[in-house]
């Protein structure tokens, strides 16, 4: 089946249990992670990560994995991330299993029109697909008020544009952001409050995300001289935190294009899908990135971004020092790959 725009909602938090797999697919890779996110909470179950290439072997190993009883028993959510259409006979035996104990959730980029995977998604009536497109204008606006209300925060249409276009319109980098700021201003869902561009203004950066991003960019390309002169001018009052959320913004779109190539996708076909998601104009050091990390690597990366980001966010003052140093860091061992 084909979930819509009005049906997913109600979909994931309320699941049929006849339903055993979903595919959530399409350009937002965030909003797809998302919504198996929501799906694992409507569940009230545990995720059990299950990789492609081991059903690739076997395609029958998917519907034993999905029909064996959990070992501590309550409910399980198969959890395959990246999937593609070399799924696709290890699912047909899934959805012809006489019985399964736990649904499976795959989480795929765009897929053709002609993929085996989606056709075979959309036909079956035990099986559920969702596309996700990169949200723009409204859509970018509602999707910022819908996750600052989780966290406790009360957006205005304006404020919301200003983040949704600060952070791309990225789901994943707009939730940490909406993080920040509840923390910022002590907001929680039991307790919620009021969003204003002050809060705004007072976490995030002095610098234009433009600037934040170039940053990120010549750490991860390993242009140590120039990353170097930039770090030197940066103003000494500019806080930390927003540099790292540059470079995990960008990191979020290279570590699933990375594991895309790995499992064997074209490269220019992964760049298509990124559609207006990615700069005409970072096209070309996106592709040389691409070809620079591993995905292994950038995880690596973005668990010490990670650890950098709370470093900085809960230090006493803004330490450019420490910043300096990762980004060389990176860049040093950016170097390294060419």
């Amino acid at each position: 089946m084909k979930a819509t725009k009005g049906t997913i909602t109600r979909a994931v938090e309320q699941p049929d249990p006849k339903i055993r797999f979903y595919l959530f697919h399409g350009q937002d890779g965030a909003s797809s992670r998302a919504l198996a996110e929501r799906l694992l909470v409507g569940l009230g179950a545990t995720r059990t990560a299950l990789a492609g290439n081991a059903i690739r072997s076997d395609p029958a190993l998917l519907s034993d994995e999905a029909g064996a009883m959990s070992l501590f028993g309550g409910k399980r959510l198969i959890w395959m991330e990246p999937a593609g259409d070399d799924i696709a006979p290890a699912v047909e035996v899934l959805l012809a299993a006489d019985a399964t104990e736990s649904p499976v959730a795959a989480i795929a980029g765009v897929l053709r029109k002609a993929s085996a995977l989606l056709k075979l998604t959309e036909s079956a009536p035990n099986a559920l697909a969702c596309v996700s497109y990169v949200p723009e204008g409204q859509d970018a606006q509602r999707m910022v008020i819908d996750l600052a209300r989780r966290v406790g925060l009360k957006v205005d249409a304006g404020v919301a544009a200003r983040i949704a276009d600060a952070c791309g319109n990225d789901q994943a980098v707009v939730s940490r952001e909406l993080e920040k700021y509840a923390l910022y201003v002590d907001a929680s869902p039991q307790a919620p409050k009021e969003l204003g561009d002050d809060a705004v203004d007072a976490v995030g950066a002095a610098v234009p995300e433009g600037e934040l991003l170039h940053l990120a960019d010549l750490a991860l390309a390993g242009n140590i001289a120039q990353l170097s002169e930039e770090l030197a001018r940066l103003p000494g009052t500019l806080e930390g935190v927003p540099v790292v959320r540059s470079l995990q913004r960008r990191l979020l779109m290279l570590a699933p294009a990375r594991a895309r190539l790995e499992r064997g996708e074209r490269q220019d076909a992964v760049m298509a899908s990124f559609g207006k998601a990615l700069f005409w104009k970072d096209k070309p050091l996106f592709e040389k990135l691409l070809q620079q990390w591993s995905a292994e690597d950038l995880a690596r990366v973005s668990e010490r971004a990670g650890k950098l980001e709370r470093a900085l966010f809960f230090g006493p003052a803004p330490d450019q020092a420490m910043l300096g140093e990762e980004l060389l860091a990176i860049a040093r061992a950016a170097r390294g790959r060419r």
